[in-house]
C-alpha cells in the first residue's frame, strides 16, 4: 500500500474559508472549515505531523483568500414565525462564534436546525462540531446540508477535510467530494489546489498536474512549485505508464 506522506511533506496547501473566527487561534490540529458567517480568517499553528491522512487534511488550511457569505442567503429569508426564530438562532450562533464561544454557537445552531431545518444552520453546526473534534457529527451535519443545498462547493470541501482528519480516514471519499466541489466551482483556485494535492497522493499525477495548473491560472502562485515537481515526476516515469500508482492506504 502506498503511503500518502510522500506527496505532502513540507508542503502547505490553500484552504478557503468563507468566514473565520476573529482573533481566535484554535490549537486543534484539524484544518479550519469554511463558514457561512462573516468573521475574520485565522490560521492553524504549524505542528509536527504523525498521521499521514491528518497531514493531508492539515495541508488544506493555509491559504489567505477570503470569501464572505452573509445572513441574507436563500436560506435566511424568513417567511413564517418558525423561519424567523430559526434565523434568529442562526444569527445568535454567529455572534457566539465571533466571541469565540464554539460550544454556545453549537447549541444555537442546533436549536435553529430543530426549529426549522435549513442548510445554513446545518453547515455552521458542522463547523462547530469540527472544531470540537466531533468529526462524526460534523460529517453528518455537512451531508445533511448538502442534501438541502447540493450546489454548495464549500460543504463538499469541508466534508472532504472531515473524511481526511477522521480517525477512520476515508481519502477515497475526500477525493470524491473534492471532485464534486471542483465541478461546482471550476474557477475556484483553492478547490483546484486541494483536489490536486489529494490526486497527487493517490499517484494520479497527470490529473494532479491539470488541477495544479488550474489553481495557478486562477491565482494560487505557489502552485508553480508543485507544477514543476509533478512535471519532473511524470518525465521520470517509464514509457507506457499513465502516471498513476497504487491506491493509497486509508489508515
Amino acid at each position: 500500500m502506498l503511503s500518502l506522506s510522500f506527496a505532502f511533506q513540507k508542503k502547505q496547501f490553500p484552504r478557503r474559508l468563507a468566514l473565520r473566527l476573529p482573533g481566535v487561534a484554535f490549537s486543534s490540529k484539524a484544518p479550519q472549515p469554511r463558514y457561512l458567517i462573516q468573521i475574520t480568517r485565522t490560521r492553524l499553528r504549524d505542528k509536527p505531523v504523525h498521521s499521514v491522512c491528518y497531514h493531508v487534511a492539515q495541508s488544506l488550511a493555509s491559504h489567505d483568500t477570503k470569501r464572505w457569505a452573509t445572513s441574507t442567503t436563500p436560506h435566511s429569508r424568513a417567511s413564517d414565525p418558525a423561519e424567523e426564530e430559526a434565523l434568529l438562532c442562526l444569527e445568535q450562533g454567529t455572534q457566539k462564534l465571533e466571541e469565540g464561544d464554539v460550544e454556545g454557537a453549537k447549541k444555537l445552531y442546533q436549536r435553529s436546525v430543530d426549529i426549522k431545518r435549513n442548510a445554513s444552520s446545518l453547515f455552521n453546526l458542522g463547523v462547530t462540531h469540527y472544531h470540537l473534534k466531533e468529526f462524526d457529527e460534523a460529517i453528518h451535519s455537512w451531508k445533511s446540508a448538502i442534501e438541502l443545498q447540493p450546489s454548495s462547493a464549500d460543504a463538499h470541501t469541508n466534508l472532504a477535510s472531515a473524511y481526511l482528519i477522521h480517525s477512520q480516514s476515508r481519502p477515497d471519499l475526500a477525493l470524491q467530494h473534492l471532485q464534486i466541489a471542483a465541478k461546482l466551482a471550476p474557477e475556484d483556485p483553492e478547490v483546484a489546489f486541494n483536489l490536486a494535492s489529494v490526486l497527487e497522493a493517490f499517484g494520479r499525477l497527470p490529473e494532479a498536474l491539470e488541477y495544479y495548473m488550474r489553481s495557478k491560472r486562477y491565482g494560487v502562485d505557489r502552485a508553480a512549485v508543485h507544477i514543476k515537481d509533478i512535471s519532473a515526476k511524470i518525465e521520470k516515469q517509464p514509457e507506457g505508464t499513465n502516471g498513476t500508482t497504487t491506491k493509497p492506504s486509508t489508515t
